[in-house]
Formats: C-alpha cells, structure tokens, sequence
C-alpha cells in the first residue's frame, strides 16, 4: 500500500521520524555513557546495562491511538527495514537509520490458538507464539537483528573495523549469531559450546552459516564466564543477552502481541521461560515502554518458568518480603529445555530492576515465576505437538508453567494465556525422539506417558515372495500381489473397513 493512500493523521509520522537519544545506563551506580562505544557492563563499577532513550517523553506527545494507527498501516509497507522488529523503530532503536537496519525476516511470527481439546486439558484459553518461525528457527533473531544493525551502524560510521563477534551459547544464540554475522561479510563470529550438550540439529546451524565453533568442558554458564573474559581482554563484540542491545530487539515480542490483541490485553498473561533472563526482561521492558506513551491501557501479567533443574529465579521470588531476598546461583541438572539449562542468569540485575517497576506501573503483584518439572515440560510438549503445534521443549516448559500457575491461582479462568514456544520443535528432535523409545538418561527423571508415545510400524507382508528394491522395481502381478497385501495390512492396523 502507498503512503499517499494512508490516513492524513498518520502520513508524516509512517517513515520513523523520532530523533531518539540513545544512552546506556548502569543498574548497579546509575551512571550513564554514550553509544559510540561498544559497552556490556559498566566501565566504572561492572554493573549490568540497559538502553534507555532520553527523548522517550517526546513518544507520549502522539496519542497512543495514532501510534496503534502507525503501527497497523506499518504493516502494509514493503520497506525492508520496517518488516521487522523495527516496524517499532522509535521504541527498539530511534538511533539507528533505516539503510544499516539488518532485515532477514525475523518477527511478525504467528500467535495460534490452541484447539479446545489442548485448551481444556490444560485448564485455561492460550495461545502458542510461534519464535520458532524466525530466520535461524528461534527467538533469538530478534536480539541479533538489533544488535547486527546497531554493528552495521557502527561499522558504516567508522567507529569500528574487522570485527569479531563472539557468544556462548546452548545452541539457538549460537545460531542466530552466526546467521546474523554471515550477512554482515565484514563481521566474523566465532561460538562457544558446552561439550556435547548441544543438539546435533542446533550444532549444525552455526557450522554452516561458517562460524568459528568451539566446545569446551562444563555447562553453559562455563562458557558463558570465558566469553565474558574474551570480550574484557580482547577486541570482540560480545552478542549474549547480556549485551543491552540484545533486550532491545527482543522487545519486539510484547510489541508483537499488543499489537496482535488490538492493544487491548485485558485479562492477559504472557508465560515464557527464563533461561539467561534476557529475554523475560525484554518482555517487562517493552510492555513498560507501551503502557507508558499509551499504546496499550494496561499492563498484562508476566509468568517466568523455570525447571526444577534450574531454577535460580524461581527460588528468589519464593521469598515474599523484598528486603530478604538474595539471589543465589545454582548448580544445573540436565535438562530437555536446553536454552533455559542456566544456574547464573546475567540478566537477574535487570529482572529485579524491571519487575519492580513492572509491578509498581500495574498497581498489583503482575510479575510472578513459577517451577515445573522435566516430566511435565515433555509431556507438555510431546501434547502440543500432537494437537497441531510446533512447540520446542522450552514451548513445553511455557504450557507446563500455565498448567502450574492455573493450579497455584495465579492466573484465573476468565484469563487468557500467550506462550512463548522459543524455537523450532524440530531443532530438539532428538529429545522427542528418545521420549518415544523410552530411553532418556536416568538423571532427566523423566519416564514416557505411553499414551503419547508414536513410533513407524513396518509393514512387510507375509506369503509376499516378492518385495521392492531400490533398483529392484516390481512389475505386473507381482507388483499387485504386493500392493494388495501391504494395502491390507494397514487397513487391519488402522481398523479400517473396505469401501464396497
């Protein structure tokens, strides 16, 4: 659709026009430092970091119903750089200029609802948004679409050169990073993996987009600790979510789903695993950002899951009284929900920063975390998928956690729940495919549900002399005879009767 068909209320402000001031800001001392500089922590104490535009009060100046309007027409350009996450250019990255925004057609994934069979065994109304629809098959694109632009912008200025980006990761960063920086031919990337904890579909992603790729001994938060040395000692851009541009693209989620809700989220919750708590602070961060320039009238509930098996956040917030609580980082057992396999999340910082102000905006406790087990979150996923979805296992974490919260209280029957199912069901295959064969390692505690298991049948007739080769065709009545009898027996296995 043409610009000059659009209302006249909106023409000026369709192509981002928001001068923004974009500036770090320490969690830990409150000081702030300009973007011309790659930053992570804060150069004077060490704290954790989050972007903040100075000029957001000239945002609240549009009435939040021009901005629903800017953003539904939005949707009708053919302009690259505004398909995306940055279809919310003023509130994800106002500093950067259209032409060094890197688009591979992440966002815009699909919120579908679950059918009433998978809705009423669950106990409430929910949808699944679908992440694993992105580029590289995972939510993570989102952070990397924002963190390559604002690279690009800053290699295209001549503020840096040859540069090496580099992440940990438990697979979908990894593959996102690699994806993204492969773009980028200036840019190269380099992961590093925990030593066979990483699945083969997910290890093949960063191989092949030419990254750098190095396993080492221990868990995630192993590598995490040398990539965090690397990029203090060495010239490298660090992509983890621990870089704050990261949350900025990962806003884009909430934005996605206001939007997708005709900006009205009454009696709404957004259920999404924890993990490295990048992307849960992304989700309060972008809501906040809404609900302050009016774009939505009110804030929806947050849920935060987590495994029994690492489970950090949640036993922070099991105290109740603020001034007693203290976070503590865990030792992690195995886990099927890989991506959230996390003992020391480097966004906890930012999770008690932003839940505090979450709550206080909401005018009640609206940020709430709650445990599951690694039973519940394959049996949970092994279910969605068989009723229509493409839920990871870190989809299945998100619906074994609205099974929690609806038995707990925290979410009511009037309320609808939008799950985050983070990457591609096919990326954690080999996880299903051990469920159906009953043969997951003692330590997953996890013992199939042989109601959901499935497994092919080989049909190999019997009195069949015969049989099909590669190379081998059968021909005349011997290839009749066969059809015939392997025709049989599937009707008998399928309990079938004839037509005539």
């Amino acid at each position: 659709m043409k610009i000059n068909n659009f209302p006249n209320e909106i023409k000026k402000y369709i192509i981002p026009f928001h001068d923004g001031k974009l500036t770090y800001q320490c969690l830990l001392c409150g000081r702030t430092f300009g973007i011309e500089d790659l930053l992570y922590t804060c150069p004077d104490c060490g704290g954790i970091l989050l972007i903040y535009d100075e000029n957001f009060d000239a945002l609240k100046q549009i009435p939040g119903k021009v901005w629903q309007s800017i953003f539904d027409h939005r949707k009708m350009l053919t302009t690259p750089a505004l398909k995306g996450i940055y279809r919310y250019h003023e509130f994800i990255g106002p500093a950067i200029p259209l032409e060094h925004i890197v688009y591979l057609g992440e966002g815009a994934t699909p919120i579908v609802e679950a059918n009433n069979y998978l809705q009423k065994k669950a106990g409430a109304r929910f949808f699944f948004k679908n992440d694993g629809q992105n580029p590289s098959a995972s939510f993570k694109d989102r952070g990397m679409a924002s963190a390559f632009s604002y690279i690009n912008f800053l290699i295209q200025k001549g503020h840096i050169s040859d540069l090496l980006a580099i992440c940990a990761s438990t697979g979908d960063t990894s593959a996102a990073a690699a994806l993204y920086a492969s773009y980028l031919s200036n840019v190269k990337s380099a992961v590093i993996l925990p030593h066979k904890k990483v699945t083969p579909q997910q290890l093949s992603q960063p191989l092949g987009s030419g990254a750098s790729v190095f396993e080492i001994p221990g868990v995630f938060d192993d590598c995490m600790k040398v990539v965090e040395y690397l990029s203090e000692k060495y010239n490298v851009a660090l992509l983890n979510s621990k870089n704050p541009w990261r949350i900025l693209g990962q806003e884009s989620y909430s934005y996605e789903i206001a939007q997708e809700f005709e900006y009205d989220l009454t009696d709404k919750v957004v259920i999404l695993p924890i993990g490295n708590a990048g992307n849960i602070t992304a989700v309060m961060s972008g809501f906040l950002k809404f609900f302050e320039a009016g774009v939505i009238n009110r804030l929806p509930k947050i849920v935060g899951v987590q495994s029994e098996h690492a489970n950090p956040v949640y036993n922070y917030y099991l105290e109740p009284d603020p001034e007693k609580r203290k976070f503590t980082p865990v030792n992690v057992k195995s886990s099927v929900a890989q991506a959230a396999m996390i003992g020391n999340p480097v966004s906890m910082p930012r999770v008690i920063h932003l839940a505090n102000l979450y709550n206080k905006a909401a005018g009640e406790e609206a940020v709430h975390m709650v445990q599951v087990s690694e039973q519940a979150i394959m049996d949970w996923e092994i279910c969605a998928n068989r009723n229509g979805h493409i839920a990871c296992t870190q989809g299945g974490e998100s619906l074994a956690g609205l099974v929690a919260a609806r038995k707990c209280g925290i979410i009511n029957e009037n309320e609808t729940a939008i799950l985050d199912s983070t990457a591609h069901a096919l990326k954690f295959a080999g996880f299903t495919d051990m469920y159906f064969n009953d043969n997951f390692p003692a330590e997953f505690n996890i013992s199939p549900d042989t109601s959901l298991i499935n497994a092919p049948v080989l049909i190999s007739p019997e009195g069949i002399k015969k049989l099909p080769a590669q190379g081998k065709p059968l021909k005349g009545k011997e290839l009749k005879l066969f059809i015939e009898a392997v025709a049989r027996d599937i009707a008998v296995a399928l309990n079938v009767t004839t037509s005539q």
